[in-house]
């Protein structure tokens, strides 16, 4: 009698082909949907502290060096030092750094800062506390340009913020202010893109700037100050990018910053904040909101 073999184990062996095929497919189409939004400049993120939501300010402040008129109503998220930007996602230690020439105080007393920013329909507000050790506007090589080679507040916006990677080019702006109070022609920077443009390197117009810095405003070190700031964005956006319009809620915008503290060094420490450089694509996200009021506390 002749064996006629029975192939029982055929089906199970067809069934776990057919899944490991149909897996290998769908990991396949996830690499491809990453690869595309990371082609496509930005990928989705859920996480609402990915966002900036930029209130709008209902009364336009004073530039006085004096942000109590309006901090409480700025979107500001507490104090920034190198230790807590050594624990943000955006943190190289070769950028954020601080300088050290011996005799320095620890490092949260080299420099700590809280950032306020808002807009309203014509302005961006941007205003900083800051605790610093030495105020440093002395650049060995002086060149208009070089804010980053001296103690300066520098915001980058991105105006409308788009899905192209770009590093400066059109609609990419920094609005950069050394901490001079000689309010030298190079004091308020603006370095920014155009249509088929980079880099371009120019003084803030006059009609376009107003800014005042307080030293020692608490009493505390000569090299503590205030800085407030507004720019017009129509005079800047507008013209960095000729699809910018007029601001309103729900616009969407992108943010970074770059304080930069030299302490009598050439070229010194940094915090970045927001961001990882000059690429736009690391920027974070900013979204235009209505008023907020300050925050609730509970009386007794």
């Amino acid at each position: 009698m002749s064996y006629k073999p029975k192939f029982h184990f055929i089906p199970l062996i067809l069934c776990l082909l057919l899944q490991a095929i149909f897996s290998d497919h769908l990991w396949s189409q996830n690499e491809t949907k990453r690869d595309e939004r990371a082609v496509s400049g930005r990928t989705a993120s859920t996480d609402a502290t990915d966002v900036v939501f930029l209130p709008r300010l209902e009364k336009p402040p004073a530039i006085d060096g004096d942000l109590n008129d309006w901090k409480e109503s700025a979107y500001h998220d507490g104090v920034w030092d190198i230790y807590r930007v050594k624990h943000s996602s955006w943190y190289n230690p070769s950028r954020n750094r601080l300088t050290d020439h011996l005799n320095e105080p620890s490092p949260e007393w080299d420099l700590q800062a809280r950032y306020y920013f808002a807009w309203d329909e014509r302005y961006i507000y941007m205003g900083t506390e800051v605790y610093d050790n030495v105020n440093d506007v002395t650049d060995p090589k002086h060149e208009k340009p070089r804010w980053y080679y001296k103690d300066c507040v520098c915001w980058f916006w991105e105006a409308p913020r788009d899905t192209v990677p770009e590093s400066f080019g059109q609609g990419d702006n920094a609005f950069c202010f050394v901490i001079d109070t000689g309010y030298p022609d190079y004091g308020a920077w603006w370095r920014h893109g155009g249509p088929g443009k980079t880099y371009i390197e120019e003084s803030l117009p006059e009609n376009a700037v107003e800014y005042r810095i307080r030293m020692n405003p608490w009493s505390r070190n000569n090299a503590d100050y205030i800085l407030e700031a507004r720019v017009d964005m129509s005079r800047t956006f507008g013209l960095s990018d000729p699809e910018w319009r007029p601001s309103k809620k729900n616009d969407s915008y992108s943010v970074e910053i770059v304080h930069t503290d030299p302490d009598g060094g050439d070229y010194g420490g940094h915090l970045i904040i927001y961001g990882t450089g000059d690429n736009d694509i690391s920027w974070r996200k900013v979204i235009l909101t209505e008023p907020v009021g300050p925050p609730e506390r509970k009386h007794f």
